[in-house]
């Protein structure tokens, strides 16, 4: 097994930065503005504490503390705002601590969005809403999938994108990019066996990567190539290139290369 390196700090580390340069922050504006979102504030803290509140590109944003959070969204349903559309979370465990966790709500009667915030440090734990919202069930399990934090009481608290075996969670900023070594191995071991690492070899994490030579996992236009065959470059190609089906849209044309052109610049 490879020396395992800290990336507590991976976040920070990047190949280039300008001293100079300040991060342009989204514009704050006042619950004021909008007298809508000023009066679901008035109302919300005659009930409980908000810490802080802003409209931020044409959404209400509020604060509140994280044994809050099942009150506040048990009064915002009763004001309309029946729809939990997205709920996660944000690592700033090397700057702050914790993390930052967001509710996304939305109220169809008024057209309005209104986005809950707490902060949760590390090792403390928040109550699941999957009670008053059922799509918080799959949101809440895939935050605990992808950053370790299980609500208390969700009905069934179990990993939903990785394999329940799956060691440590891909969106911590301190996750490898490539994965660890488990990551790496993990498709060979559980299908074939750790003996079989030496024939198969480690799994290629770069999802995006299109390596034109290789013949065992991409398919090659205008001709066959057998299965692990070397790719030759100026083979001569079975057919023409015709980026449609034989059987596709009648009423549309086959794109023939011969028939495109190219632009010298942009117009």
């Amino acid at each position: 097994m490879r020396e395992y390196k800290p990336k507590k700090n991976a976040q920070k580390s990047v190949n280039y930065k300008d001293r100079f340069y300040v991060s342009p922050r989204i514009p704050r504006e006042s619950v004021e503005s909008d007298g809508v979102y000023l009066s679901d504030v008035q109302t919300l803290q005659m009930q409980v504490k908000i810490m802080e509140s802003y409209i931020e590109r044409g959404t209400l944003v509020i604060w509140v503390e994280k044994d809050e959070i099942f009150r506040v969204l048990e009064i915002l349903k009763s004001m309309s705002y029946d729809v939990l559309s997205e709920l996660s979370a944000m690592d700033y465990l090397e700057s702050k601590g914790g993390f930052e966790i967001f509710y996304q709500m939305l109220s169809l009667q008024k057209a309005k969005r209104l986005r809950v915030k707490t902060f949760l440090k590390k090792g403390e734990r928040i109550e699941s809403v999957s009670t008053l919202f059922s799509s918080a069930n799959w949101s809440e399990r895939e935050m605990y999938d992808m950053f370790g934090i299980l609500p208390l009481n969700h009905p069934y608290p179990k990993r939903i994108l990785m394999p329940d075996d799956w060691v440590g969670h891909p969106l911590l900023k301190s996750y490898p990019l490539q994965g660890d070594e488990m990551a790496q191995w993990y498709e060979v071991d559980t299908i074939f066996g750790k003996e079989y690492r030496g024939v198969i070899g480690p799994e290629q994490r770069d999802s995006a990567r299109v390596d034109r030579y290789d013949s065992k996992r991409f398919s090659h236009l205008g001709y066959e190539v057998g299965y692990g065959e070397e790719v030759k470059e100026n083979k001569e190609r079975a057919r023409p290139i015709m980026y449609q089906e034989e059987d596709g849209v009648l009423f549309v044309t086959k794109l023939k290369p011969e028939l495109s052109k190219e632009l010298k610049e942009r117009k």
